[in-house]
């Protein structure tokens, strides 16, 4: 028994610390455009005009902070997009998603943000970003417990989704999730409504992370585990500096809310958007 507790606080360990690439994740689609390289230090996905390429974790995390370090597409990263979020399986899945859409040269980035409870999503936002997200690594996060979900970059809230279960909506709380990764081209969708399509001459395409780093639950064999040193998050929640950094985001760079769009939800909004708290 003291054998197994052992094994078990190591692999809780090896989660936190997220030492090495080839250690946490295996590249699932893509062939070689997916790489992990460096000694197991950095991962690159890439995207040509024949396939994108993909990652997944090799463990799944029930509740939990997650931050990757991420530097995106340069340059002409038109028609792309770069996903990287939680996610269970199943038609009632539950998922916490980032999706950066590229643009043209000198344009921002589009971050676009979703979370799906027991199958349904519907709940985008976007935002501009306040930096080049394409010339150096910057830190995406979430912040995920029973109380809510927090979305940040760099540290700084750029969203809260908070669990209001008591008025009927769904929470993702019962699911252990993976972490994914892809790029992918959405030249249909993507960039300023799919006007601007991807240009096959810039290719290929890639996204790169490092740093990965999991304070988490961890679902093992059925059962989710937590370490003592890993759970000052589980209660985690915005305070007034936080909230005042998430306003400032809102104010100057989210440009779609599903709370405001009146002629998405002719029956009326969600009821989340109406929460006051």
């Amino acid at each position: 028994m003291m054998i197994m507790l052992v094994l078990l606080v190591q692999f809780l360990i090896s989660v936190c610390n997220g030492e090495s690439f080839d250690q946490d994740f295996k590249i699932t689609w893509g062939n070689d455009r997916g790489k992990i390289i460096n000694n197991g230090q950095l991962l690159t996905l890439t995207l040509d005009n024949l396939s994108g390429s993909g990652f997944e974790s090799n463990k799944e995390f029930h509740f939990g902070k997650i931050d990757m370090q991420i530097k995106l597409v340069p340059g002409n990263s038109a028609g792309t997009v770069t996903a990287y979020y939680l996610s269970s399986q199943g038609d009632t899945h539950d998922e916490i998603d980032y999706e950066f859409l590229g643009n043209v040269t000198g344009e921002p980035y589009t971050v676009h943000t979703n979370v799906y409870a027991e199958g349904k999503g519907e709940r985008e936002q976007q935002f501009h970003l306040w930096f080049d997200p394409t010339s150096d690594f910057h830190t995406y996060s979430i912040l995920w417990n029973p109380q809510t979900i927090i979305f940040a970059i760099d540290e700084i809230p750029i969203r809260e989704f908070k669990n209001r279960e008591q008025m009927g909506i769904p929470f993702p709380k019962t699911h252990a999730m993976r972490l994914y990764s892809s790029i992918w081209n959405a030249d249909q969708w993507a960039t300023q409504g799919g006007r601007i399509k991807t240009d096959w001459s810039q290719a290929p395409f890639s996204s790169t992370y490092k740093n990965f780093k999991a304070e988490a639950c961890v679902r093992f064999g059925g059962t989710t585990s937590c370490h003592p040193q890993t759970v000052n998050w589980m209660t985690r929640k915005l305070d007034g500096s936080s909230i005042d950094r998430l306003n400032w985001v809102r104010k100057n760079f989210m440009i779609y809310n599903y709370c405001i769009d009146n002629k998405r939800f002719p029956q009326g909004l969600p009821k989340e958007c109406n929460a006051i708290d």
